[in-house]
């Protein structure tokens, strides 16, 4: 059976078999994850909201999960991927999952997988999704939530029939795989629509090919900006949609500009399902007022400031940027960085140069990862300030360690550019930072 499932003992032991199962990392479609699937009778006896999109989908289904606990749901949310553990991925009523509850499950995908001659490849990705998916069915739940980990029509996920789809922001990332523009980009996330459910578009320019599919397939198509909207002023927001209103909401509890878009979005899929998962306006002003994701525009107080932010594509890094101007004024500002060798760094420079004086670039733990060393190179392609400089680092913590130990306790240090980069100094919890200029 694969490797000797006797020997396997721990998660790390299951995770370590599952990236040796298949020649590829990465293997989009969907037909021998149903196999296996339909083997173990994996079934979701309650509604579920399923959410893709480019950026915007681990705070959207944060604010869900928020909202729908506070009006008493059992709720389980999938997200992916992790920060720093593996268990991270799944949350049952807002408790993270225990490995050995994960471990049982990776057995019983195993013996499915196996019992088919010949046996089912999976990726480390479908065969973890899999398990998850086999918890989630047997908890009981009231509600699941569930994100794509890459497109949406041929991700393992879409082995699941949603009740309501919600599209979050689309944009140019992982185009290897999706296609070269927004609008190839759009039809794989379109994908988890479904024929006379509700899907939920909340990105305010969304591509043609996403709201062709909703008409082909006749999806219940609830777009911003015409189905639903939103307004505010500095102290707090409406929105209004169909046949629903809220007014005077404190904005969420995640911060910068770009979650209200998401807040908009969750809204809608809410009122979409207000039939089978009726909540309170009560409900909603707690869920945001609780919700916490870590790593989305975080911000940890102390001397200096620190900015957690798994930002990672053009689109994201652009958010950021708006994010950290709003902030106010910083004498100088420090970023540790480091990114996949896949990405569109020329656009990710761009935004954040005019704001960033001290580059700490870094190596990251996955084959996938560029060096700290070519990311400087392409850094300094690029920059024309002369009042900046870059330095390389093996790891995300010496890099921090290194920025903390030049700035002064009115700086700010900004981590980003991957969940590798903000994981790796998060691996020991939450940093408390205090410059040496502030010792006793």
């Amino acid at each position: 059976m694969g490797d000797n499932i006797a020997s396997m003992k721990t998660l790390n032991d299951w995770l370590a078999h599952c990236e040796r199962l298949h020649p590829k990392n990465i293997d989009l479609g969907l037909d021998r994850v149903r196999v296996v699937a339909g083997r173990m009778a994996i079934r979701f006896d309650c509604p579920v909201i399923t959410v893709a999109g480019t950026n915007g989908k681990g705070s959207t289904c944060a604010m869900l999960e928020a909202i729908l606990t506070q009006a008493g749901y059992r709720t389980g949310v999938y997200t992916s991927p992790h920060l720093v553990h593996f268990e991270e991925r799944l949350r049952l009523q807002e408790r993270i999952v225990g490995a050995d509850e994960l471990i049982a499950a990776f057995e019983r995908v195993e013996h499915a997988r196996c019992q088919l001659e010949p046996a089912v490849s999976l990726t480390y990705f479908e065969f973890s999704t899999l398990a998850i998916l086999d918890i989630m069915a047997r908890a009981k739940l009231e509600v699941a939530i569930l994100e794509v980990g890459l497109g949406g029509r041929l991700d393992a996920v879409n082995i699941i029939d949603p009740d309501c789809a919600v599209i979050t922001s689309i944009d140019l990332d992982h185009m290897e795989l999706l296609g070269p523009d927004r609008e190839s980009i759009g039809f794989e996330k379109a994908g988890i629509m479904r024929a006379d459910r509700p899907v939920v578009v909340s990105d305010p320019v969304p591509p043609q090919s996403v709201l062709g599919h909703a008409q082909k397939i006749g999806a219940d198509l609830w777009r911003l900006g015409v189905d639903f909207n939103f307004s505010g002023d500095q102290q707090q927001w409406a929105w209004a949609g169909r046949g629903r209103r809220y007014a005077g909401l404190a904005y969420p509890a995640l911060r910068g500009a770009n979650q209200l878009v998401n807040a908009s979005g969750v809204l809608a899929a809410l009122t979409a399902l207000r039939e089978r998962l009726p909540i309170t306006a009560q409900a909603v002003r707690n869920g945001f007022a609780m919700v916490q994701l870590p790593g989305r525009f975080q911000i940890v107080p102390g001397q200096p400031t620190l900015v957690l932010d798994v930002a990672h594509n053009p689109h994201s890094v652009a958010a950021l940027a708006a994010n950290l101007d709003a902030m106010g004024f910083f004498p100088t500002t420090h970023a540790v960085f480091g990114a996949m060798a896949d990405k569109d760094l020329v656009p990710m420079f761009q935004h954040v140069n005019p704001i960033v004086d001290r580059w700490y670039f870094t190596d990251l733990p996955t084959a996938r990862a560029q060096t700290g060393m070519r990311l400087a190179e392409q850094w300094r392609g690029l920059n024309t300030r002369k009042d900046t400089s870059a330095r390389t680092f093996a790891d995300p913590v010496q890099a921090l360690q290194a920025a903390v130990a030049a700035a002064d306790p009115a700086d700010r240090i900004v981590v980003f550019g991957s969940f590798y980069t903000v994981g790796g100094v998060l691996k020991d919890g939450v940093p408390r930072l205090a410059a040496k200029h502030i010792n006793p």
